[in-house]
């Protein structure tokens, strides 16, 4: 009996000890939350304001720096957002604006993987 008692007060022991390094894993890195999010956070510029709140109306504003495409393929997402998900359509010189900030501030990257550029939100 001894024996099994052993074994059981060393799994209740293993188990709290497990519980306590998660815990302390969760309390040492806190969760982002979009509210902390403010254009100052953004690269200084014009329409960085604009593109901000253009974005973040839906989404944080993490999702859109992730990204990095061409002015082009900015556009075409700018299309897409307003067509499949009823973002505001946005035209004129404030679609100029935030075309020019995302594509100076946002550019394409090398491909992460093989097959080039692909629209994350086109998929």
């Amino acid at each position: 009996m001894s024996g099994r008692r052993g074994s059981r007060s060393a799994l209740w022991l293993a188990l709290i000890a497990c519980g306590m390094l998660a815990g302390a894993a969760q309390a040492q890195a806190p969760a982002f939350m979009p509210s902390q999010e403010t254009p100052e956070s953004l690269p200084e510029g014009p329409g960085r304001e604009e593109t901000f709140y253009a974005c973040t109306a839906c989404h944080n504003f993490k999702l859109v720096a992730a990204q990095g495409q061409t002015r082009a393929q900015w556009n075409d997402t700018l299309t897409w957002m307003t067509e499949r998900h009823n973002m505001a359509d946005i035209q004129g010189a404030d679609r100029e604006l935030i075309l020019d900030y995302l594509a100076q501030h946002y550019p394409p990257r090398a491909p992460a993987r093989a097959g080039g550029w692909r629209n994350p939100f086109a998929q």
